[in-house]
């Protein structure tokens, strides 16, 4: 029989098909060897038949390599699966806690647009709430001012030996096309013969800035005040030691709501 047992165990190692194809092909082999052949032509089917074994070992090796290289394949396929099953997963949780994050964003924007209306809403509060102390100020400045009016002659003659002349009042002076310059207390007397011009601010609690602003005004206010003799007070119902006595380094008389009659 040509297909020995060695034969045999080859072809069990190679696939089906290629199998089925030299099974068939050895067969053919031992019809032709059954016939009447010369011992030359039996060498040299046995030579063929090495041949055929020899092929049948290669083709066993390249099959069980490619086994191998499926199987390493099937695992790579197998990892890439569970690789794409954790990265599904991954993105799931990502999805998830973006979900999360666009909640508390929305939560965020709601809390703040409600933050911006309370803002808001104190900030109106707020305004009229000082447009109210701004209006109760200037009451209270108003009064102190009246009262000033009424008042003041009498103390400038005492101190300064001025007489009012037309009384004292709150003013405006031009200085220049539709701008104006206000004034509390402004008014015109005269001191041994002389003309004075009396220039002064009302304030609830007199400060050093206040001093100073004023008397930056009368510098701005020379050229339309004329260059005479000026006697400058303050009126107010507080000012400090040191605020008096930067007032009188200044040449600015203080007089209190108190020297004031009612």
């Amino acid at each position: 029989m040509i297909i020995t047992a060695e034969i045999l165990e080859e072809l069990e190692k190679v696939d089906p098909n290629t199998r089925a194809i030299f099974t068939k092909l050895f067969k053919q082999i031992e019809k032709a060897i059954g016939e009447v052949v010369t011992r030359k032509e039996f060498i040299e089917l046995t030579k063929q038949v090495q041949e055929l074994t020899k092929t049948v070992q290669e083709l066993v090796e390249a099959q069980r390599k490619t086994d191998e290289r499926v199987g390493k394949l099937e695992e790579a396929v197998r990892e890439l699966i569970e690789a794409q099953k954790k990265t599904d997963e991954k993105i799931k949780e990502l999805v998830e806690a973006q979900r999360k994050t666009d909640e508390k964003i929305k939560e965020l924007a709601e809390a703040q647009k409600q933050t911006e209306q309370a803002l808001r809403a104190l900030v109106e509060d707020h305004k009229k709430t000082r447009e109210q102390l701004g209006g109760l100020s200037h009451t209270v400045g108003y009064v102190l001012e009246d009262r000033a009016y009424k008042s003041l002659p009498k103390l400038l003659k005492e101190d300064f030996g001025v007489e009012i002349e037309g009384g004292l009042k709150r003013d405006y002076i031009e200085v220049g096309r539709n701008r104006y310059e206000e004034i509390n207390i402004i008014g015109k007397g005269k001191k041994d013969g002389r003309e004075v011009l009396i220039l002064g601010e009302a304030k609830t609690q007199l400060k050093k800035s206040d001093i100073d602003s004023f008397m930056e005004k009368i510098n701005r206010l020379k050229a339309h005040l004329g260059y005479g003799e000026k006697i400058l007070v303050f009126v107010t119902y507080q000012a400090s030691p040191p605020v008096r006595e930067y007032a009188k380094q200044k040449g600015v008389a203080v007089y209190f709501s108190y020297q004031f009659d009612l």
